[in-house]
C-alpha cells in the first residue's frame, strides 16, 4: 500500500458549500496529510466554509482577495507547493464532491507507481452524464486527436496527479481560467510529458448545476488555443488555393501556379505557426530550413499529382483542376501538420 504523506492534494474552490468540508474530511480519512485549498475570492459570505477547515492540521488555505479564475488558483497552489514542499507531487481535484477520495487516492497511487502524469477519466457513455458535458468532451477529444495527436478520453477532467518534476512546466502554462486545464494538456505534447488514464466514478450533482463554467465565455477561452492550429492551416490553405485559381486563369502551367501560390502561403504559414501555434523558441533560421525542406517536396508532390490526375481526367477547366488540387492538398496537409509538430517546430 502506498504512503500518501509525500503527495499533496490541491483543491481550488470558488463559492463553496458544505461539500468542501466533506471532501477535505474524506481525503484525510483516505490517508492524505497535506491538502492545499485555494479560496478563489468568492466573497465574505463564503468565508465560513474555509474557516471550518482552517483548524485542521492537514489543511493549508491560500486566499485570493478577488476571483482570479480556476487556472490562477491552480498555479497559486502549485507555486506554493514548489516553494514550501519537497514531496513526490500533487493531485488536483474539485472541492465540490465530484471527485471522491477513493478516485483521488487511485490517481495518486498510479502516479507514484509510474512516475507519469495521471488523468482521472470519466465514462461518458453512461446515461446520467449531462448532455452538455458529453457533447463538449466529444468535440474537444476529437480536436485533440486530430489537431494535436493526443488521445485523451476526458479532456474536461480536473482530477490530475502530477509528479513534482513536471510542476515547473505547468506554472508557465498560459491561461487563468478554465482554458488553463486545456492548455496543460497541450503542454503534454509540447514537452513530451508521459501521461496515463485511470477510470473514475462519474459524479454529477444536480446535473452539474454547481459548476461555475460559463458555456460561452469559457468555451471560447478553451478552444482558442486549439483553434490556432486550424486558423493557421485554413488561412494558408485559402491563400494558396485562391491564388492558384487566379494564376491558373492567367497561366497554363500548373507547376508555375503552384510554386507562386505556395511561396505566398508558406510565408504566412511559417510565421503564424512559429509564433502563435507551436510557440517555437528555436532558431528561426533552422526552423525555416526545416520548413522549406518539408514545403518544397510537398509542393512538388502536389504539382505532380495535380498534373497527373488532371491529365488522366482530361481536366482543363480552372475550377476542376482547383478541385483536384483541393483533394490532394487536404491529404498532404494532414501529413505536413504532423511533420511540422514533430520536427520543424519541435521545442
Amino acid at each position: 500500500m502506498q504512503d500518501f504523506k509525500a503527495v499533496s492534494v490541491v483543491l481550488p474552490s470558488y463559492k463553496p458549500d458544505e461539500k468542501l468540508f466533506r471532501t477535505v474530511n474524506g481525503l484525510i480519512n483516505a490517508g492524505f496529510e497535506d491538502i492545499i485549498v485555494v479560496d478563489d475570492g468568492g466573497g465574505a459570505e463564503y468565508t465560513h466554509f474555509f474557516d471550518d477547515i482552517r483548524p485542521l492540521p492537514q489543511v493549508t488555505v491560500l486566499v485570493h482577495e478577488v476571483n482570479k479564475g480556476k487556472g490562477r488558483a491552480l498555479k497559486t497552489a502549485i507555486e506554493y507547493y514548489i516553494s514550501n514542499r519537497n514531496g513526490m507531487g500533487v493531485v488536483t481535484a474539485d472541492g465540490d464532491g465530484q471527485h471522491v477520495p477513493s478516485d483521488i487516492k487511485a490517481c495518486a497511487e498510479k502516479m507514484l507507481e509510474s512516475g507519469s502524469v495521471v488523468l482521472g477519466v470519466r465514462e461518458f457513455s453512461k446515461p446520467d452524464v449531462p448532455p452538455r458535458s458529453k457533447f463538449g468532451n466529444r468535440i474537444t477529444s476529437f480536436m485533440f486527436l486530430t489537431a494535436c495527436g493526443l488521445k485523451i478520453s476526458d479532456t474536461q477532467t480536473g482530477l490530475r496527479a502530477i509528479p513534482a518534476k513536471y510542476l515547473p512546466v505547468f506554472v508557465e502554462t498560459s491561461g487563468e481560467r478554465y482554458e488553463y486545464e486545456t492548455n496543460m494538456l497541450l503542454d503534454f505534447g509540447k514537452n513530451n510529458i508521459p501521461f496515463l488514464e485511470v477510470e473514475i466514478q462519474t459524479v454529477y450533482i444536480d446535473e452539474n448545476a454547481t459548476s461555475h463554467f460559463d458555456p460561452i465565455k469559457d468555451s471560447i477561452r478553451i478552444y482558442k488555443q486549439i483553434l490556432k492550429y486550424i486558423v493557421s492551416s485554413v488561412g494558408s490553405f485559402l491563400i494558396d488555393i485562391v491564388l492558384f485559381f487566379v494564376l491558373k486563369l492567367l497561366f497554363s502551367s500548373i507547376t508555375l501556379c503552384t510554386v507562386i501560390a505556395r511561396i505566398a502561403s508558406s510565408i504566412f504559414n511559417f510565421t503564424f505557426n512559429k509564433k502563435l501555434v507551436f510557440g517555437s523558441k528555436g532558431s528561426t533560421a533552422k526552423s525555416l530550413m526545416k520548413y522549406y525542406a518539408l514545403c518544397i517536396p510537398q509542393m512538388l508532390i502536389s504539382a505532380g499529382l495535380v498534373t497527373l490526375i488532371s491529365s488522366l481526367m482530361s481536366a482543363d477547366a480552372a475550377w476542376l483542376v482547383t478541385l483536384i488540387k483541393l483533394f490532394i492538398d487536404t491529404v498532404l496537409f494532414i501529413c505536413s501538420y504532423i511533420i511540422q509538430k514533430k520536427w520543424v517546430f519541435k521545442n
